[in-house]
């Protein structure tokens, strides 16, 4: 059994998790995803649930970022990386990057639920929290020295706690638990993206719908659940020459071209050139400078939906507003009710879209074992 809370530990347990906040404190206080620091100890209040960790996965803007710190002569450091990770894990009792603000997600096993927990799960289950280690508390136990800090995914052990108002899913027994977390973590791309375009098809509109980064993992189930959704013209923006054939060789982009997603001009041409404008853009790409050559490549009244954490929203609204663009800007806050269960059904049913992620899963173990 793990030890109850000590008897003097007066803080009012909250769905939201404000009694793990630790910093700061008093009125200053914030929300854990807000926070400098949280309580991580092991110790659950009655609404909690507690996970053995088993891999991190950290977000890919938050990786990028490392890795690049990281970088000399081309080739990363992947000691370096991993003693910054841990080190960021030890002082923040979770797992955020100081420069993106963004951390990732994990696989696990439930090991107790608290006795008014409301997530129903059961100790035993294998899961994926569906919240951002940004806001989870999380501690590891073996300096993460399985990891060689060379690929998103950590092995670890630890335990992380998930709130009375968090999420969780079990991990499906027909997939590869690592695979999973691949899809699980950007599973609120696709079903918004099939929200929109639903919106659009309601209307009797087939709109045309371009994804910057349309080979990588939440470009990809964008691309099938804008076309499963009804879209008219599916468009595949990549910045590099192996993406391109990947893409058009998977056929889930009706065009798909080479464009780099920071250049206002670059971008608005290329996708005019395959149909455009769009009248939904989807950016997916993990870098910063998206936003106005987004804005240019979308039509008058059209949707933008952004789902890079390295998206500068005040970029975004002012630069609309620059550039007199009439275009509704969505964030993509990675929660849309059901959005594991469609992720998982994509990749269960379009067989390009897992192939990809098989294809990425492959190349990063073996560039881990290397």
């Amino acid at each position: 059994m793990t030890p109850s809370l000590p008897p003097d530990d007066v803080r009012v347990p909250s769905p939201v998790g404000l009694h793990r906040v630790l910093e700061p404190t008093g009125e200053a206080v914030t929300l854990p995803q807000a926070a400098q620091r949280l309580d991580a100890r092991p110790e659950l209040w009655p609404d909690e649930v507690r996970i053995a960790v088993e891999t991190l996965n950290l977000d890919a803007a938050s990786y990028r970022q490392l890795a690049g710190k990281h970088t000399s002569a081309g080739v990363v450091d992947g000691a370096a990386v991993r003693a910054e990770v841990f080190e960021i894990i030890e002082a923040r009792g979770k797992m955020q990057n100081p420069v993106t603000g963004s951390g990732g997600m994990l696989i696990g096993t439930v090991d107790e639920v608290g006795p008014e927990s409301r997530l129903g799960l059961s100790v035993g289950d294998r899961v994926a929290t569906l919240v951002s280690l940004s806001l989870t508390p999380l501690a590891v136990t073996d300096g993460l020295e399985r990891w060689d800090g060379l690929s998103e995914q950590v092995p670890a052990a630890g335990h992380a706690i998930l709130f009375g108002r968090s999420i969780a899913a079990t991990l499906p027994a027909d997939l590869d638990p690592h695979l999973a977390l691949m899809v699980m973590d950007v599973c609120g791309a696709p079903a918004l993206v099939e929200r929109v375009v639903g919106e659009y098809a309601a209307r009797g509109v087939a709109p045309t719908v371009a994804v910057l980064g349309g080979a990588g993992k939440s470009g990809s189930l964008s691309l099938a659940a804008a076309r499963a959704a009804g879209a008219g013209r599916t468009i595949g923006v990549v910045p590099v020459e192996r993406e391109r054939v990947v893409l058009e060789d998977s056929g889930l982009a009706d065009a798909v071209v080479l464009a780099d997603a920071r250049s206002p001009l670059g971008l608005a041409a290329a996708v005019e050139s395959a149909g455009g404008p769009a009248d939904v853009t989807v950016v997916c790409v993990d870098v910063p400078g998206c936003e106005q050559p987004a804005i240019l490549a979308t039509a008058q009244g059209g949707t933008i939906i952004f789902f890079s954490m390295a998206t500068n929203f005040a970029a975004a609204a002012l630069g609309a507003e620059g550039l007199a663009a009439d275009v509704r800007m969505l964030v993509g806050n990675g929660y849309v009710p059901g959005h594991a269960e469609e992720a998982l059904r994509l990749v269960r049913e379009v067989p390009a879209v897992r192939a990809l992620f098989e294809g990425r899963l492959a190349s990063e173990t073996a560039g881990s074992d290397a």
